[in-house]
């Protein structure tokens, strides 16, 4: 199978590659961001006592003109803090849809539940979590979110400051946080966004608004049960027969919102029940010895336990396994395969749950447990829940195989089973992405061996598709460790490769590289051709990263010749583009262009236009370095349109900016620097630093050729401050070198030789002699109009050695023309 195509950065263009064979540390859950409710939702729900609270907290939330304590500095970040159950979580909705109403957050307002009290550590979200599941919900193409961490902060940031700048205001809701450490990165540095933390702790962030939260007196609670009961029944009789019976009541609840929800629950659920004798029941359920709160909170679920297996057996069966299932949500569907019936049976049940204030509705018609009643629910135990967790681990995996045949299938290829399409598929997947990596985890963690692997093979092309490399790498991880349990020798050949495909968009090369050469050499001993190759091909990809790039082109010719023997034309197609890639590499631009030619032949004849935009774009980098611009021109123009058509906003960004390249080395400036500026606000819109930093360096190469080199300086400096920011070294010596070359223009000699001499240290580092080279050819012409002529004969022999090795000898020769008195001595 074929996994999505990686970006890489070159000096003059960008390319794609092709990702073979994926199939299927930290190990962590998985973050779920979902829009706040509309106002429309909040306002039908019974909210009593927390007027002054909202108040303070829709000040908190206000733009700056709407207030006078909200500056334009750092953004105001609100802690609302309380035990469980006091009804953080209620308040910040109710005040967060209501800001949205007003239109104070045209860029969205999205939540995010961090989970910092659950029982098990692995569950608690960190930051690194977070930043691509943010970026996605703030409307990101999900093939335009960054594969690092890192690299995925450093975009939300870009986007948020971006957003700032054009008074597009964010509310980002960090639900249920137990450490700073777990909000501190998460925070906007941008004055007009607005954050809201719930703990349950004293958390110390800067810019921290405190509001804390205690029991509601006895009037308010009184106030919630009564009007919780008449919206259930707007003629229950025991709201005025009894008001000192309720008034015990929520004493007994500790005026803690989530018991007396659930008390008023449980009275709405039995109209019979007096008041006096729910009062009798909560106190012979009440546990002294637990601290206030949790007294109630146990009380009030235990007797609501109770009461729920009495009138509803088959909620209350549904309940425990729910509370056993992986997950942080689950769908209407799972449920009811869980309780093995039909989908029509289980919604009556999820309802009675969600009325007896057990389980709580999400947007999607999902349903999620809170914290308190998970735990409760699964310390009562007494049932066996293995066969319902298989039943549902089942159900996952067959239907993640179903939506894969979609990812892995070429245009034209029919498909069966439950979806429509791929893009039901995806649907599907995208909803459920959090609690099927979790699932990997569940299985792995309880000794399903067969679900490990077969949902973590079956989510390996989405996980890679979508960006999701950290999910990919946890549930690689795991499925490697079951295979090497089972013994299973062919399993754990896939799993190194899957494991070096999210290394490798990590960033993390060097361990790429090493998964790549355990799967190839599971792949030889078991004599799978197949596979072999695509261990070669993955293999090529990462020693190219590594800039070790004879072996990469040995490695690719080692594919090349596998999908050959297997008379495979579509894998051979993709085995050629990597070839291609590299072969340009080192600046064998004939044979280059030959090989893209040859996988174009074959991707229009198989009607993959994806692909066959990847290496139009290609060959039109091939085709300028051989100086056939027109044709260059045309093959991104043709690539352009390939990718508009199957909506890939990155690769249409390339192929603008490779076409905006070849305009600029056929001297149509004017057109270059327009099409550059164009893909400039499309990466700034996307939020791609990386594509930003590279446009950046075209337009500065492109104002220096009409001799605005004071702009061209601007811009080269612009691009070097976000490669660094980036920590980007490649990208950073590109830039110091294209900073270095316009700086002598403006006859800044010294400046240019400091960039140059930072180049060629990076060079260095990289092990990249083409961009060594390069640098000291550049060096040494700065040197020599400096009149450091002995300094700069020295670079220029370092220079023409470096081409030599590079197997460049034109551009060596051109050191000897260019440098005066560096020509090499005669016998």
């Amino acid at each position: 199978m074929h996994a999505s195509g990686t970006v890489n950065m070159v000096q003059a263009g960008r390319i794609d590659s092709v990702t073979f064979g994926s199939t299927g540390p930290g190990r962590t859950a998985s973050a779920v961001v979902t829009p706040l409710p509309a106002a429309s939702v909040v306002a039908g729900e019974v909210f009593v006592g927390r007027d002054d609270e909202l108040a303070r907290l829709l000040d908190a939330l206000a733009p700056a003109e709407h207030t006078v304590d909200v500056g334009v500095g750092p953004v105001v970040v609100s802690a609302v803090s309380g035990m469980g159950g006091i009804g953080k979580t209620t308040l910040v909705r109710r005040a967060g849809a209501q800001a949205v109403e007003r239109g104070w957050f045209p860029g969205g307002a999205v939540v995010v539940d961090l989970y910092g009290y659950d029982p098990d550590p692995g569950q608690r979200i960190q930051p690194g979590q977070v930043f691509g599941p943010l970026l996605r919900a703030l409307g990101l193409d999900a093939r335009d979110v960054p594969a690092s961490p890192g690299e995925q902060a450093a975009v939300y940031h870009r986007v948020l400051g971006q957003w700032a700048e054009k008074e597009r205001r964010v509310l980002v809701v960090l639900d249920n946080a137990s450490t700073s450490d777990q909000v501190r990165d998460l925070l906007p540095r941008q004055g007009p966004h607005r954050v809201v933390v719930t703990t349950r702790d004293t958390l110390t962030l800067p810019s921290m608004q405190r509001l804390e939260l205690d029991v509601l007196a006895t009037g308010h609670a009184l106030d919630l049960i009564t009007r919780t009961l008449r919206h259930e029944d707007p003629s229950d009789p025991r709201v005025g027969r009894d008001p000192a019976g309720l008034q015990r009541v929520v004493e007994l609840c500790d005026g803690l919102p989530l018991a007396v929800g659930v008390a008023a629950a449980v009275l709405a659920d039995e109209p019979d029940l007096t008041a006096g004798e729910l009062v009798e029941e909560l106190e012979a359920a009440r546990l002294p010895t637990l601290a206030r709160g949790d007294t109630s909170v146990v009380a009030v679920l235990s007797l609501s336990w109770h009461r729920l297996g009495d009138s509803s057996p088959d909620a209350a069966r549904l309940l425990r396994l729910i509370a056993m299932a992986p997950g942080p949500t689950l769908s209407t569907e799972a449920a009811a395969v869980l309780a093995e019936v039909a989908p029509a049976r289980v919604r009556p049940w999820l309802r009675t749950l969600r009325q007896a204030h057990l389980l709580q509705q999400r947007p999607g018609m999902r349903w999620a447990l809170h914290d308190l009643v998970r735990h409760h629910i699964r310390e009562i135990g007494g049932v066996d829940t293995d066969a319902a967790v298989d039943r549902l681990l089942d159900f996952y995996t067959s239907t993640i195989g179903e939506a894969d045949t979609y990812l892995r299938g070429l245009p034209g290829q029919p498909a069966s089973g439950r979806f429509s399409g791929r893009e039901e598929a995806l649907a599907w997947l995208e909803a459920e992405q959090a609690t099927l990596v979790a699932a990997v985890t569940h299985a792995a963690t309880t000794g399903r061996h067969s679900h490990t692997t077969g949902l973590a093979g079956g989510l390996a092309v989405y996980l890679d598709l979508l960006r999701y490399h950290a999910d990919m790498l946890t549930a690689t991880q795991y499925a490697l460790d079951t295979y090497r349990v089972q013994g299973d020798r062919h399993g754990e050949a896939r799993a190194w490769n899957n494991l070096g495909v999210a290394l490798r968009h990590l960033r993390r090369f060097d361990e790429s590289l090493a998964a790549h050469q355990r799967s190839l050499e599971g792949y030889q001993e078991l004599g799978d051709r197949r596979g072999e190759a695509w261990a070669w091909s993955n293999l090529g990809v990462a020693l190219r990263h590594l800039r070790r790039l004879d072996e990469a082109i040995a490695a690719h010719q080692r594919a090349l010749e596998g999908y050959q023997e297997l008379g495979d034309r579509h894998d051979d197609a993709a085995a050629r583009t990597n070839l291609g890639i590299v072969l340009g590499d080192v600046r064998r631009f004939d044979e280059a262009v030959t090989v893209h030619q040859q996988a174009l032949n074959a991707y229009q004849e198989s009607g993959d236009r994806h692909r066959e935009a990847m290496v139009r774009n290609n060959l039109g980098i091939a085709l300028r370095h051989l100086g056939r611009l027109d044709e260059a021109i045309a093959a991104h123009q043709r690539a352009l349109e390939g990718y508009q058509e199957v909506g890939d906003r990155h690769g249409e960004a390339r192929a603008r900016n490779n076409l905006g390249v070849a305009l600029r080395h056929l001297g149509r400036l004017d057109e270059a620097i327009a099409a550059h500026r164009q893909v400039l606000e499309g990466y700034q819109e996307l939020g791609d630093r990386h594509g930003e930093a590279w446009t950046w360096n075209n337009v500065g190469l492109a104002l220096g050729k009409l001799g605005r080199w004071d702009e061209a300086v601007t811009v080269h400096q612009q691009a070097l401050e976000i490669y660094q920011g980036l920590g980007d070294r490649r990208g950073e010596a590109m830039a110091w070198g294209n900073l270095g070359n316009t700086l002598r223009r403006t006859r800044r000699s010294a400046e240019a030789i400091i960039a140059r001499k930072q180049a060629l240290e990076a060079y260095q580092e990289l092990g990249d002699r083409q961009g060594e080279a390069r640098t000291w050819h550049n060096l040494a012409l700065a040197l020599s109009e400096t009149g450091q002529q002995d300094q700069a004969r020295e670079a220029a022999e370092r220079a023409r050695q470096a081409y030599l090795q590079a197997r460049d000898p034109d551009s060596a020769a051109a050191v000897e023309d260019e440098v005066p008195g560096s020509g090499r001595p005669h016998p």
